[in-house]
């Protein structure tokens, strides 16, 4: 007896038209729709994120002070609205809103709402400008959403040997930190091992704000040192996210299409399903 192959995972809902018609709108930038959808709700988050800054200038908000509150409220019910829709257009909601773009969505009215209970996070605002990345898939700039994917495959790669490297950094400041203040001491300027620790900090990443600075010529001796070790341990991180780069750049193509069940994007340029949640694709096939 020969076992069937298991079909590709479907959404087991229904997808009614309408549902299907408002994703189609507000997730795909193929169609004028869409487009116009995607162009108007970047205009609304440019003008949104004017506004709070303009809020927060003094001269401004003595003089359009209700104006300027009564637009941060119209373009927060706006995106409210925005973000109900996402959710109804999608077959798994959950799996959007713990997306990427479903949490900056949140994140973009969420503010104004806390604002009602702790004064001045309205200004919290401005993370709304992080939804301009969307401006990707409008344009249908395909490679640049391929070269992100390709960065954060790289970082999340490397990020063993970066926290390896930062925690030898870490007790590297703390060593000089210590040596520093025995050596200089608290007449001149290292009162306490915590601020020697800063200063070893801000020599060793070559910053040098002066506000602190050894006066024996031992302590210049090893400022000297750790400037050195400064410029030798700068090009390390770079190395080490360069090297998983080259081995994540083997990939193939990227696929903006967003998925109808969970609305993420970023698939390979071949795929039928999505990597995520497993749902098809193709629309008229689900």
């Amino acid at each position: 007896m020969t076992k069937s192959k298991k079909a590709p995972h479907r959404s087991d809902s229904y997808r009614a038209p309408w549902r299907l018609r408002l994703h189609e709108v507000i997730f795909e930038a193929d169609t004028p729709a869409g487009r116009g959808f995607d162009i108007f709700l970047i205009g609304s988050i440019l003008l949104s994120v004017i506004a709070v800054m303009a809020d927060s200038v003094a001269t401004i908000n003595e003089r359009w002070g209700p104006q300027l509150y009564l637009a941060e409220w119209l373009f927060t019910l706006l995106f409210s609205v925005e973000y109900i829709l996402r959710l109804l257009s999608v077959d798994r909601p959950g799996a959007y809103a713990r997306s990427f773009f479903g949490t900056v969505d949140l994140l973009a009215i969420l503010p104004t709402y806390m604002s009602l209970f702790l004064p001045g996070s309205q200004y919290l605002l401005v993370i709304r400008i992080l939804r301009i990345l969307r401006i990707f898939r409008i344009l249908k700039l395909v490679q640049y959403v391929g070269e992100a994917r390709l960065l954060l495959e790289a970082l999340r790669a490397s990020r063993r040997k970066v926290t390896v490297f930062l925690y030898t950094v870490i007790t590297l400041v703390v060593i000089l930190g210590s040596l520093i203040y025995v050596i200089e001491g608290r007449e001149n300027g290292f009162t306490s091992i915590p601020r020697s620790i800063y200063w070893a900090v801000v020599t060793l990443t070559t910053v040098g704000y002066g506000d602190i600075s050894p006066k024996t010529e031992l302590g210049q001796f090893l400022a000297s040192l750790v400037m050195i070790i400064g410029y030798a341990i700068i090009a390390i991180p770079t190395g080490i996210v360069t090297v998983e780069l080259s081995r994540a750049g083997r990939g193939g193509a990227v696929d903006v299409r967003a998925c109808p069940s969970c609305g993420r994007d970023g698939h390979d340029g071949d795929a039928r399903c999505c990597k995520h949640c497993g749902a098809c694709l193709d629309t008229e096939e689900s």
